[in-house]
């Protein structure tokens, strides 16, 4: 069913107002799947190092698809949906491990490393009788395969074909290729997984990434201990098309007198700050040749980057449906990481995920949102701080047009642009 949305939706062509259907609509949900996650992007499909050995295999999702991506016998990583050709039952059962082949439970029809179909049982029939019809060609059954760039270690995926998309570095453009080349400027170890359910539309999350405002004022967290205050240096960047970004902070650049001065003027901090008996959770070991203590990167369409002090990780979402999503984190650390640092990363990354003193806040106030919004979807939201009109990077956290950016990009990628829209 097509959607009815069309480019009038938008109260603003600046998207200084976000209409509220946007997050509850099934039909644009639909469209979103085949014009964005089977549209002419890119997608991160998980790193390389999770899959070393040949047979090694990962099942993971783009959007509403299940995908594995495996290792296979000439040493490449290839990919495919996990959806076997005959009755569309799931191939790849389990999240990750080692195989020789891949064969579907239903019917037993078993597919080579790379997806190509190498085995139909009973093809010629049983007792002469039956089988499948003489012209049945085994290579016209191949799982549907993924074009797939290795990029710094990361696994990027595409359903485009050559000249569809733009090539891999074109698309992560300079300010993706500095910022998560540097987070992958080494080989990298995985230290764990973390998943979190939130009840509330993907894009709110798209949102919530970028949103530079927030950081300091729904995670007493960050205001408290300084990791994130709209008092310090620190940005909003996104590439010359807005649909990637990057929110940075430099711990360490204001004064705990100056920004507790600041909040309590602005009626955000109204009684004690809390304190810790073990402060080892915000010590910060400076890693990178910038100095940035806090990196919160987004790429197009379902990956984000986090270095928050020394802990590192990679969150995929994946669509469940107009009204959820699902986080699943990678943590991450470096080879020649000391035993030590390996435990303040992991120390640190009780920040983060489900259970985290930052990201259940997170998830917790996008399902207010999506509650709150559904009853009205005739009304809009207001994105106006860091000012109105022109879509640009700026230097400073006091700013939602890191937000703007997104719905730019995603109208142009969706047909929704208006007329005279800024870009």
């Amino acid at each position: 069913m097509p959607s009815p949305i069309s480019p009038e939706i938008w109260p603003a062509r600046d998207y200084s107002r976000v209409p509220y259907r946007l997050y509850h609509d099934a039909a644009l949900y639909e469209e979103e799947q085949k014009k964005i996650f089977r549209g002419p992007v890119w997608f991160v499909l998980g790193f390389e190092a999770e899959v070393p050995n040949v047979g090694d295999y990962r099942a993971t999702q783009i959007g509403d698809t299940p995908v594995v991506f495996s290792r296979n016998e000439d040493g490449t990583v290839r990919a495919f949906v996990n959806r076997c050709a005959h009755r569309g039952a799931e191939v790849v059962r389990y999240p990750s491990g080692n195989a020789k082949d891949f064969t579907c439970i239903y019917h037993a029809w078993c597919y080579k490393l790379d997806g190509d179909l190498v085995g139909v049982p009973f093809r010629r029939g049983a007792n002469g009788a039956g089988g499948m019809p003489k012209e049945f060609n085994l290579k016209d059954h191949n799982l549907t395969k993924i074009r797939v760039r290795i990029w710094k270690g990361i696994v990027f995926g595409t359903y485009a074909a050559e000249g569809e998309v733009e090539d891999l570095e074109t698309y992560l453009g300079p300010l993706m290729c500095e910022h998560v080349g540097d987070l992958m400027r080494k080989p990298i170890k995985i230290l764990g997984y973390q998943r979190q359910r939130v009840a509330a539309n993907w894009k709110l999350y798209h949102e919530n990434i970028r949103d530079a405002y927030h950081g300091s004022l729904l995670h007493e967290f960050n205001r408290t201990f300084g990791m994130s205050r709209l008092t310090q240096v620190a940005g909003g960047y996104m590439d010359d098309k807005h649909r990637h970004s990057i929110l940075f902070q430099y711990a360490g650049s204001d004064s705990d007198e100056v920004a507790r001065a600041a909040y309590a003027e602005n009626g955000v901090q109204r009684g004690d700050y809390m304190t810790l008996n073990d402060y080892g959770i915000t010590r910060h070991f400076v890693e990178n040749k910038l100095g940035i203590s806090t990196r919160i990167i987004s790429v197009f369409p379902n990956i984000f980057f986090h270095q928050i002090y020394n802990t590192l990780a990679m969150r995929q979402l994946r669509t469940l449906g107009p009204g959820e999503f699902e986080l699943v984190w990678t943590l991450f650390g470096y080879e020649d990481d000391t035993p030590e640092l390996t435990q303040h990363r992991l120390n640190q990354a009780n920040m983060v995920g489900p259970a985290g003193l930052i990201s259940m806040e997170d998830g917790e106030a996008l399902e207010m949102v999506q509650r709150s919004t559904q009853p009205d979807t005739d009304k809009a939201g207001v994105v106006e701080m860091g000012g109105i009109g022109e879509i640009r990077s700026l230097d400073t956290r006091a700013q939602e047009v890191t937000i703007r950016g997104f719905w730019a990009y995603y109208s142009q990628l969706m047909g929704l642009e208006p007329a005279g829209a800024q870009r």
